[in-house]
């Protein structure tokens, strides 16, 4: 077998380090992660982390926006085949249900938006995925005939987001539990 390339070993340690990095935010919480620690979990030496990246934080909003990035972009591509404000429910209740707030996912999209709260240029980053997501959402909304489709795609996002935060605290918000409510909101 060849040897691999230095550019192929530079991509397989920024790999391991964005999922290190990941992996950690979910474990330790943003703040919590440190260079040594992360350099650890990879399997690298500590030098390697800022020869890759620019500073923690930026490997550490690398991984973060990824995985958002990812796992937004899979509902998002469901949203072309909705065509009526039931289709746009029933996806997103299905999205809804995959989440149960403690799982791993779901604690990354909590410790990435709070540590956007302090961080500007990682809350440019999140802001701007979730733009894309509303925009997909207004077009799915405005095929389905719903009124003010930027409007109520806002409020929608802003709605599962709740919902998936409340999760970790209460188990009873299901799709099942909140469905008919949102059904009401789409409805008019």
């Amino acid at each position: 077998m060849a040897e691999a390339t230095a550019a192929e070993r530079g991509r397989e340690v920024r790999r391991k380090l964005l999922d290190a990095a990941g992996e950690l935010i979910v474990e330790l919480g943003w703040r919590a992660v440190s260079t040594r620690v992360l350099a650890e979990r990879a399997g690298i030496g500590s030098g390697l982390v800022h020869y890759h990246f620019a500073s923690l934080q930026a490997l550490l909003t690398e991984a973060a926006i990824g995985r958002m990035s990812a796992a937004i972009e899979e509902v998002s591509a469901m949203l072309d085949g909705v065509r009526t404000p039931e289709d746009v429910l029933e996806l997103l209740m299905g999205a809804i249900g995959e989440y149960s707030g403690q799982d791993a996912e779901s604690l990354l999209f909590v410790e990435t938006y709070l540590a956007a709260t302090r961080d500007e240029e990682l809350q440019k980053a999140v802001a701007g995925i979730v733009d894309a997501f509303r925009a997909k959402l207004a077009s799915a909304l405005a095929r389905a005939g719903v009124a003010a489709p930027a409007d109520t795609a806002a409020v929608l996002a802003a709605a599962i987001d709740g919902v998936l935060l409340h999760r970790a605290l209460d188990s009873g918000m299901t799709a099942q539990a909140v469905g008919p409510i949102l059904r009401r909101i789409l409805g008019g």
